[in-house]
């Protein structure tokens, strides 16, 4: 379906100036970056079934290197899974980091692969939802969640459909010019990430616009709602934001690794509950049980590292981490 061309320019206003080469890359501060990047770059090449090996190697070697985020993750499994044992939960962490390994050879080949590489990889479920927006004339509310193979679900994705995404900055310059390219090679553009009108205007142009909200982003625009056994999970408002206010279908999207190096199933599917349900509180809720519904399937392979559950309904209430 053709989108108005006038919506699209609008939308295209609010894109960000992708980061050009320049000269200053050279400087020797960013020779180790350099170097990190080519060893990256030459592992990309390797046979998939191999870098999955060295990736797995790698976590072993974070987990003795990392141990401020390997004692996050295993309290946050101690919050989420209360109900299992801790030897389940070590089996889980320990394979958990070997994932986190795995996750930095798939940056690589997100960044790298040719088309035809990550398509001999792919098998998708879902694709008639994308259909039906398309044949409404709607945008798509795209929630992702913060899997480790993030960066191989969004090059998928992107070429499954070119979407939009929300854009935040890197420190390194280098990086953020290596980054950028990367993660634009099969989408459309990006968005800064408080850019609401621009992600707006996107989703009434008929794009696909893809939106993480299930990390611990503070109190702004936050409510207290239950993510698995922690009943005051802040949880981000922006979902109502932009599920309500603009001319768009909500759909989920989940990535799988699947067993035997055969590659990744990307799936596309709509909420179990509607999304918006027109109170944003309700709205959090239902994310918090899609979250739910998408870990447990693949517990080992989310961003445990992160804390989660950092922010308190009361300042005053002691740390979860702590």
């Amino acid at each position: 379906m053709t989108k108005p061309t006038s919506d699209q320019a609008n939308a295209a206003e609010h894109s960000v100036e992708l980061p050009r080469f320049r000269a200053y890359f050279l400087h020797p501060k960013f020779w180790a970056t350099w170097l990190m990047v080519s060893v990256l770059y030459l592992i990309s090449w390797l046979p998939f079934r191999l870098q999955l090996l060295m990736g797995r190697g790698l976590g072993k070697i974070l987990f003795k290197l990392m141990p401020k985020r390997v004692k996050v993750a295993r309290r946050n499994l101690e919050l989420v899974f209360p109900e299992r044992s801790a030897a389940e939960r070590e089996q889980m962490l320990h394979e958990n980091f070997a994932n986190n390994g795995i996750a930095l050879f798939e940056t690589g080949m997100a960044w790298w692969w040719p088309d035809w590489r990550m398509n001999r990889k792919l098998s998708v479920e879902g694709l008639e939802f994308l259909e039906q927006a398309d044949a409404e004339g709607k945008g798509v509310f795209l929630v992702l969640f913060h899997f480790l193979s993030l960066e191989v679900h969004a090059r998928m994705f992107g070429l499954v459909r070119p979407s939009v995404g929300l854009y935040r900055p890197h420190n390194n310059a280098l990086m953020e010019y290596l980054q950028t390219k990367g993660r634009n090679r099969s989408n459309k553009y990006m968005i800064r990430k408080k850019d609401v009108r621009g992600m707006l205007n996107a989703l009434n142009a008929g794009e696909v616009c893809g939106y993480l909200p299930d990390q611990d982003y503070g109190r702004n625009r936050s409510v207290y709602v239950p993510l698995f056994a922690v009943p005051d999970a802040a949880t981000t408002t922006g979902t109502t934001i932009f599920a309500a206010g603009a001319n768009c279908t909500t759909l989920i999207s989940t990535i799988e690794r699947l067993p035997g190096a055969k590659g990744y199933k990307l799936k596309i599917m709509p909420p179990q509950q509607p999304i918006p349900s027109g109170d944003e509180t309700e709205d959090a809720r239902r994310v918090n049980k899609e979250v739910e519904r998408a870990v447990n399937q693949f517990p080992a392979a989310y961003m445990w590292v992160h804390r989660r559950f950092k922010t308190r309904p009361d300042e005053t209430m002691p740390s979860y981490y702590k």
